[in-house]
């Protein structure tokens, strides 16, 4: 029987939300109350949708995390766009398998530490907003990349990379910070995309296509 572990205190509220989110709730919901007042029905009514919609967004449930010995999880909930071993690393240099997750706007957005380690480094990357699915993205879009180290000494690269809707990402994480596996450290802001540089000698059981959910679904493992 497969076990699980929580890699962060369970919330305590039925519907949790983001804390990155509130702005954009408190203003959406500012001024659906201001039309309210007016006595401007339909914009009333569009106003909450529109609040609402924000709300799902936002929305940041638990997770239950895989307690197997040396596997890695999905850091994002979304799609597997790529899934290949690739000759150079542009960020820690050298061969990888590099796991890139196309985010929609219907997808969580909160993003999950993929295996227990330190961060080693975090470089942050301006850059422009081409849509997230474009191989061109990774590179040319604005983009945060956060070194990590395991604890056996395996280094791998999360990038949290911008979209064509998504203006601001977040990052708690700083370095030499401890991250245990499936624990938040950030999210992206109205969907985008997260690429994910391995050991070469990560075995990977995902393929492009895949559906997988931040912090429960397993990537690969190492060998």
């Amino acid at each position: 029987m497969n076990e699980f572990f929580r890699s962060d205190p369970p919330s305590q509220t039925a519907f949790p939300i983001a804390r990155a989110g509130y702005p954009y709730i408190f203003a959406a919901a500012f001024t659906t109350a201001i039309l309210a007042l007016l006595g401007l029905t339909a914009l009333t009514l569009l106003g909450l949708v529109i609040t609402f919609c924000i709300c799902g967004f936002f929305r940041d449930p638990d997770r239950v995390v895989p307690a197997e010995d040396g596997v890695v999880v999905s850091p994002a909930d979304g799609k597997i766009i790529i899934a290949e071993a690739v000759p150079n690393s542009p960020f820690s240099g050298g061969a990888c398998t590099k796991v890139s997750i196309f985010m929609s706007v219907f997808n969580v957005h909160v993003n999950r530490s993929p295996c227990s380690g330190h961060v080693k480094q975090i470089d942050y990357y301006p850059g422009k907003f081409f849509s997230a699915n474009l191989d061109k993205a990774s590179q040319q879009n604005e983009h945060n990349a956060i070194e990590m180290e395991t604890d056996n000494g395996r280094r791998l690269v999360v990038v949290q990379i911008a979209g064509l809707i998504a203006r601001r990402i977040v990052c708690h994480a700083k370095p030499q910070d401890q991250l245990q596996r499936g624990q938040r450290f950030g999210l992206i802001c109205f969907g985008s995309r997260l690429d994910v540089y391995l050991p070469t000698d990560t075995k990977l059981i995902v393929a492009v296509g895949d559906k997988v959910t931040a912090g429960t679904s397993v990537l690969g493992r190492f060998e």
